[in-house]
C-alpha cells in the first residue's frame, strides 16, 4: 500500500492561541486524535520490526476552544473550476452549520470563483443567510458561479485582509487548492491571522490521501444511466455497437465504477491502462469477436485514455491543463472505419454525457457526504486550522495538509484490486499487443 512512503509529512498548521471556549457541547475532537494512515499488515509487520515509522492523520471535528470569536468572525465561501454535484450542498452545510452551530453571522459567498477575490473584477459578494441557502441542495451548480484560470496570489490575499475575511473555504480541485496553498503562505509571510480551508472538488476523484470526493457517487450513478442507454441501442441494431464517453484525464475512476455499477459495458478504457487498435489482442479485433459472439458491444472510454493516438498540440486551458485529443468522436470513427474495410457491416452509437454528470443535483449518499465535509470544515476553520482541506480516510473524516494533497495525483493501479475486478466484469482481456 503506503508502507514504502513513510516521510510524508501531515502535520497540520494551527493559529494560536485558541482562547474562545467553544459554543458546543462535548465530546470534543484533540489535535492527538489521530489514525494511522496505513493500516495494512504489511506496514504493521514493519513497524514491528522497527523498519517503519507508522504516520498519523488529524481527525477533524469540533474543537474545545477556538481562535475565532464567533460572534465577530467574518467567512467567505469560493467555488472554482468546472461544475460538480454537491457544491450547492457543501455551501449549505458551511452556512448553516457557521450560523446555527456557532452563530456567525458574517458569511460571504465570493462569487465566480477566484476572480471574486480580485478588486478589479467587480463582482459584489453575496451575503449568505440560512434563508438564501435553505433550498440550494436541490439545485445542481453553484450559486455562486465559478471560473478557471490563475489569478495573482498577492491580490486575492490583500482581498482577505482588507475586507476582514478571517476564514475562506476553497472549494474545488487540484489548480483550486495550489492556489489556496499558496494564499496560505502569503497569509503567513504577511503575518496575518487568516485560515485557509480546503474543501477538495474533483468529479474525476483523483485527490491524492483523500479516498472518495464529494459529488463522484453522483457522477458515476449518472453516467450509469447513459451506458445502459447504450447497451438498449446497441441490443436494438444488428451488429450494433454503444460507446460512451466518460470524464477522468488523468484517472479512470468514473469509467470503472460506472462499469462496475451497469455490468453491461464490454470494453473499459481508461487511462492507466494502455490498449492497442489493430494487431490480434487489440481492440478492434476483440469487438469483433464480441460482435460475432452476441451479436451487440458496449465500449467506456474515460476522456484521458488514448492519448498516445494523437499528436500534442501544446495548447492549454484556463486551468493550464493540456488539450486532450477526443478519443470518443476518434474511436468512433476508427471503429467505423476498420468495418468497413472488412466489409462488415455494423451500428454505432455514440453518447457523451459530460456535462450532463456534471450539472445535476446530488443523490441522497452524495448530499449527507457534503454535509459532514461542510460540517468538518467549519470545526477546522473556527479552532484556527488552515493550509489544509478536509477529507475521508480509513472511512474517518481527517485534516490533510494541502501541500499533501497535491504533490501528486491519485490514479488506478491496473494491478490493484478496482481494476482486477472491472477486467472481470466486462470479460476482456489486456488490450495490448506484445511488443
Amino acid at each position: 500500500m503506503f508502507a514504502a512512503q513513510p516521510k510524508l509529512d501531515f502535520t497540520i498548521k494551527t493559529l494560536s492561541p485558541a482562547k474562545y471556549p467553544s459554543p458546543l457541547l462535548p465530546p470534543f475532537t484533540s489535535d492527538e486524535n489521530r489514525i494511522l494512515f496505513d493500516t495494512s499488515a504489511d506496514a504493521w509487520e514493519k513497524g514491528m520490526r522497527k523498519e517503519y515509522e507508522p504516520v498519523f492523520i488529524e481527525l477533524a471535528g469540533s474543537r474545545e476552544h477556538l481562535f475565532f470569536e464567533p460572534h465577530t468572525c467574518r467567512a467567505a465561501i469560493v467555488t472554482c473550476g468546472g461544475l460538480c454535484p454537491g457544491l450547492n450542498d457543501v455551501i449549505r452545510a458551511i452556512v448553516m452549520n457557521l450560523w446555527h452551530t456557532y452563530g456567525c453571522r458574517d458569511i460571504l459567498g465570493l462569487q465566480w470563483g477566484y476572480e471574486g477575490l480580485i478588486e478589479a473584477y467587480q463582482h459584489k459578494p453575496i451575503q449568505l443567510t440560512p434563508e438564501v441557502v435553505e433550498k440550494i441542495h436541490d439545485l445542481g451548480g453553484s450559486i455562486l458561479g465559478s471560473s478557471r484560470g490563475d489569478q495573482n496570489i498577492g491580490s486575492m490575499t490583500d482581498f482577505l485582509e482588507n475586507n476582514g475575511v478571517d476564514i475562506l473555504f476553497a472549494i474545488g480541485g487540484d489548480g483550486t487548492l495550489h492556489a489556496a496553498h499558496e494564499i496560505a503562505e502569503e497569509v503567513e509571510k504577511r503575518g496575518l491571522k487568516r485560515s485557509i480551508i480546503g474543501i477538495p472538488k474533483t468529479i474525476d476523484n483523483d485527490i491524492s490521501f483523500v479516498a472518495k470526493s464529494f459529488g463522484f457517487e453522483t457522477a458515476f450513478s449518472t453516467a450509469a444511466n447513459a451506458i445502459a442507454s447504450a447497451h438498449t441501442e446497441a441490443k436494438a441494431a444488428r451488429n450494433g455497437i454503444g460507446l460512451v464517453k466518460l470524464m477522468g484525464r488523468h484517472s479512470g475512476f468514473i469509467a470503472a465504477n460506472a462499469t462496475l455499477a451497469n455490468r453491461d459495458v464490454n470494453f473499459c478504457l481508461i487511462p492507466e491502462a494502455d490498449f492497442d487498435l489493430d494487431g490480434e489482442n487489440g481492440l478492434f479485433m476483440n469487438i469483433r469477436k464480441r460482435l460475432a459472439k452476441r451479436g451487440h458491444a458496449v465500449i467506456v472510454v474515460a476522456e484521458g485514455a488514448g492519448q498516445k493516438f494523437f499528436e500534442a498540440s501544446g495548447e492549454t486551458d484556463k486551468s493550464g491543463n493540456v488539450r486532450f485529443g477526443d478519443i470518443g468522436l476518434f474511436l468512433k470513427s476508427k471503429i467505423e472505419t476498420y468495418f468497413k474495410e472488412i466489409k462488415a457491416e455494423i451500428t454505432i452509437k455514440y453518447i457523451d454525457p459530460s456535462y450532463m454528470i456534471r450539472s445535476v443535483p446530488s443523490i441522497p449518499t452524495d448530499s449527507v457526504f457534503c454535509g459532514f465535509l461542510g460540517q468538518m470544515a467549519v470545526h477546522a476553520g473556527m479552532a484556527g486550522k488552515t493550509d489544509m482541506l478536509v477529507g475521508l480516510w480509513n472511512n474517518m473524516f481527517t485534516h490533510l495538509p494541502i501541500k499533501a494533497a497535491i504533490s501528486r495525483r491519485k490514479m488506478i493501479n491496473p494491478a490493484q484490486k478496482l481494476w482486477m475486478s472491472v477486467m472481470e466484469t466486462t470479460g476482456q482481456t489486456d488490450l495490448k499487443n506484445p511488443s
